[in-house]
């Protein structure tokens, strides 16, 4: 779904990771990338992270050629940062098809569907603990 307004025009997609919700509004034009509000940077301020918020974009080859402003529900940072990179990689296959080989070479458009598993009734609050077994 693209939107047009009276500058540019935006590109909507959605992402999921875990209990982490990420909605996407892509434009075209170098300006900085907010989440919630926040710039991008300060809101995942940690290099070390497995999936880079960047990594769609150096895939496509580019870089520096969109901006985003994403809004991100619940869960860790962890499984928001894999909601973004996933909802991000949805808006550029909607921008442009042929992003779309590239993408799922680099795995980025697999929805990774694993959530925590419920506790169960009689396990003593965890999920697949079970009660001790008596000894005598």
């Amino acid at each position: 779904m693209t939107k047009s307004t009276s500058k540019n025009s935006y590109t909507f997609a959605l992402g999921r990771r875990k209990s982490a919700i990420a909605t996407v509004k892509l434009s075209s034009g170098k300006a900085e990338s907010f989440v919630n509000g926040i710039a991008i940077t300060s809101y995942f301020p940690a290099v070390d992270h497995k999936i880079k918020y960047d990594r769609p974009f150096t895939v496509t080859d580019t870089l520096g050629k969109y901006s985003f402003s994403a809004k991100i529900i619940g869960g860790g940072k962890v499984g928001q940062l894999e909601a973004l990179t996933l909802a991000v990689s949805r808006a550029l296959i909607k921008i442009d098809v042929n992003f779309k080989p590239a993408l799922r070479a680099a795995n980025l458009i697999t929805v990774d569907s694993r959530v925590r598993e419920r506790r169960m009734v009689g396990t003593g609050g965890k999920a697949r603990r079970q009660k001790q077994s008596p000894k005598r």
